[in-house]
């Protein structure tokens, strides 16, 4: 049937709309509507293209896109600027993103608790309802920000972080979930400010040069990293020689056998966040090399190459 000529009034609009008064006063009062001349009476009168504008308001809202959004787009369609309607619309994706990850994080938290012992599940759910959903990064970013040395450069504390800190999982696992939530209750009881929970690289004294330290790890990490993807025997290379040279310039010393021994015996002896590095390898993409990994990796292969110390004369 043709839409009729003249105006309508709000009950008439609301009708070949399909909606009711109360939402055609909403969108009206809030701009949203064309609106004509009122009546002798006072009453608000309505043209076709209230019509559909109408139509199109509700199509957005079916969208869910938020009120505000929706005059935003009408805003920039009137124009028209097709770029202003991009970007409206990105970024209610983006919003619609955040909230996906959010239920996918939520749905894996369910599942962990739901297949977990009722004593699995009493610690599960202390540590999983510590974190919001999705968690973020911060608490990680933070607790290396705390742990390494003061006074590195920002691209070699960015250089860290990019391999120290995962993502949480865009679609996770339970298993994943509570990888995240025990790497979260990790590094909250851990306290890198005590000096003892501190590599001796870290700690200050003269001649120390830790930026040099982490650059140079850094490359050795990822010499080291096909080795241990594959699985080979920690042994002598380009890799251990760069991780050794490492050492020894921020220690401003060189790269000798008395020196090789000395940094067996130093790493032997530190403290060490094998707990953290273990949950890292759980969140990462299979085929991963945690630093932690090829650190063990070299620290091994250190100790292949260090003969006994000399006999005393």
């Amino acid at each position: 049937m043709p839409e009729p000529a003249g105006l309508w009034s709000i009950g008439e609009l609301a009708e070949r709309a399909g909606t009711t008064v109360k939402t055609v006063r909403f969108y009206s009062d809030r701009g949203l509507l064309p609106e004509a001349p009122r009546s002798a009476g006072g009453h608000r009168r309505y043209g076709p293209e209230a019509l559909e504008r109408l139509r199109l308001i509700r199509a957005l809202r079916g969208l869910d896109l938020p009120v505000p959004d929706v005059g935003r787009y009408i805003e920039a369609a009137e124009h028209p600027d097709h770029e202003a309607v991009r970007d409206v619309l990105a970024a209610h994706l983006r919003e619609l993103g955040r909230e996906v990850a959010a239920l996918r994080w939520r749905e894996a938290a369910l599942r962990l608790l739901h297949e977990g012992t009722p004593a699995e599940r009493a610690e599960r759910l202390a540590l999983v309802g510590a974190l919001p959903a999705p968690p973020g990064t911060a608490a990680l970013a933070s607790f290396w920000r705390r742990w390494l040395p003061p006074g590195l450069p920002s691209r070699v504390v960015g250089l860290v972080l990019d391999r120290a800190v995962p993502e949480p999982p865009p679609d996770p696992t339970p298993a994943q979930v509570l990888a995240f939530a025990r790497l979260h209750g990790l590094v909250a009881a851990l306290n890198p400010a005590k000096p003892q929970s501190q590599p001796t690289a870290h700690r200050r004294g003269a001649g120390r040069r830790p930026a040099v330290l982490y650059e140079g790890l850094s490359e050795a990490f990822t010499l080291a990293s096909t080795a241990v993807r594959e699985a080979a025997r920690p042994g002598p290379g380009d890799a251990l020689d760069c991780f050794v040279a490492a050492y020894a310039g921020a220690a401003s010393s060189r790269d000798t056998p008395a020196f090789r021994r000395s940094l067996h015996r130093q790493l032997a002896g530190e403290p060490r966040l094998d707990g953290y590095w273990r949950l890292v390898a759980e969140l990462s993409p299979p085929g991963t090399v945690t630093p932690g990994a090829a650190h063990d990796w070299l620290a091994e292969a250190l100790g292949t190459t260090v003969g006994p110390p000399p006999a005393a004369p």
